[in-house]
């Protein structure tokens, strides 16, 4: 019989309609999650994640929202609670990753970032802890961040703003929630592939067949997928990080601060 690792418990995945989220949101599923709320602008996508996910046994709300905009972003939250009645868990998987340098970014493409990278999950947080708290739930909150929130590549300027931001916002609610058992991770994740990352390869000039030509220079000779992302997820989310709160993993298989 399968571990079920979430016994039943009910979270939102946001971004959770395609990609790295699609992939967090269907390992949850196996693992045992009893309800799934996901997010996201393409409802393509979204009935169709939402689908798949039904047909695990986990019981999965599609909500349409666009989070660089405040009133969908709680929205989210408020469909998750008045679907399930319950809420013991949040992950922010949905982001941007739009490239500009410090020359070159315009103040709409950083205001667009930092709001949905940064602002987007703050209210996220905020609606989840404000039910969590008014009904005592000992919950988990991950937040998928980056390794460029250390600093991050010039053509990234923007993007890592955003995810240092995500960053420092994971620790300080991780040490302002503590004391009501409220933990706050995040996965300060590497390069990941996806089918939004092999479209940016792509458009960027890359051939089409530039995963099978970059892998073999990695490390171990592979970039991170969603699965890989998503273990370490569930178990930020279960009860077998119960003693964890305010840690930024940094996920890849580069070291950071180490020299090549």
């Amino acid at each position: 019989m399968a571990e079920k690792l979430l016994d039943g418990r009910c979270f939102i995945v946001t971004g959770g309609t395609q990609g790295l989220g699609r992939g967090i949101a269907m390992y949850l599923a196996a693992k045992g999650a009893g309800g799934l709320t996901i997010c996201g602008r393409n409802e393509k996508n979204g009935w169709e994640a939402a689908a798949e996910i039904a047909e695990t046994g986990c019981a999965c709300e599609y909500v349409k929202a666009d989070l660089f905009h405040e009133e969908e972003c709680r929205r989210v939250v408020q469909r998750a609670i008045r679907r399930f009645g319950r809420l013991e868990g949040l992950v922010n998987a949905a982001g941007l990753t739009n490239r500009g340098t410090i020359e070159d970014t315009t103040v709409e493409l950083w205001d667009l970032l930092l709001n949905v990278n940064a602002r987007a999950p703050f209210i996220l947080m905020q609606e989840t802890v404000r039910f969590m708290k008014a009904n005592r739930v000992h919950g988990s909150i991950v937040n998928i961040i980056s390794d460029n929130c250390h600093g991050g590549q010039p053509n990234l300027t923007a993007y890592a703003a955003s995810k240092g931001a995500l960053a420092t916002l994971t620790k300080n609610a991780a040490h302002a929630l503590r004391h009501d058992r409220i933990r706050v991770n995040g996965i300060c994740i590497g390069w990941t592939y996806t089918t939004h990352e092999h479209q940016i390869q792509v458009e960027s000039g890359r051939p089409e067949n530039w995963l099978e030509l970059v892998e073999p220079e990695q490390p171990f000779k592979r970039l991170l997928r969603p699965l890989d992302v998503a273990y370490l997820a569930a178990y930020l989310l279960s009860d077998r990080s119960q003693m964890m709160t305010g840690s930024l993993i940094d996920f890849d298989q580069k070291v950071i601060g180490g020299l090549d």
